[in-house]
């Protein structure tokens, strides 16, 4: 199955860190089909001192969407991300990976919501998943990521719930 995958560092080596999230999904994920160029970003939700990179992986994995879920916090914690309990929502980290899209499955659960409920509000996910898989139509809003970053805030947007 193909899914997107999008990392983020902006603490520490954040170079060596994208690779090493890398190195980490082959090894327990799936094999990386496409990779984006690295994007730095600003912050998003909250403020900090440093930018973020970013990049897109699509990748073709065997694994259910919750597995997947499951391998992608444990490769962060392998790279030494710390969850606390009771931290902000939005917070520097020295990495990050969030399911993007996972084929065309669409689902809410408690613990995962494919697509990423906010992906179409990311300009910093949008731009690399453009990238990677030109060809993926949002299962919901109908619209490839090009056509989401170039959309202006509408009522479905500003709701940011499907």
């Amino acid at each position: 199955m193909k899914a997107c995958l999008l990392t983020g560092s902006n603490l520490g080596n954040r170079e060596a860190l994208l690779e090493q999230a890398k190195e980490h999904i082959v090894k327990c994920i799936g094999e990386i089909v496409a990779v984006s160029a690295i994007y730095e970003t600003e912050p998003w939700g909250f403020n900090a001192d440093t930018t973020f990179l970013n990049q897109a992986l699509l990748i073709e994995t065997t694994l259910s969407p919750i597995a997947l879920l499951k391998q992608c916090l444990d490769t962060e914690e392998a790279l030494g991300r710390v969850r606390a309990c009771g931290a902000e929502r939005y917070s520097s980290r020295n990495i990050d990976i969030d399911i993007l899209f996972y084929e065309d499955v669409v689902c809410e659960t408690p613990e995962l919501t494919l697509p990423h409920p906010r992906l179409h509000l990311r300009k910093f996910a949008l731009e690399p998943l453009a990238e990677v898989a030109p060809e993926w139509r949002h299962p919901v809003l109908g619209l490839f990521a090009d056509e989401m970053m170039g959309m202006k805030k509408s009522c479905i947007f500003a709701e940011n719930k499907f």
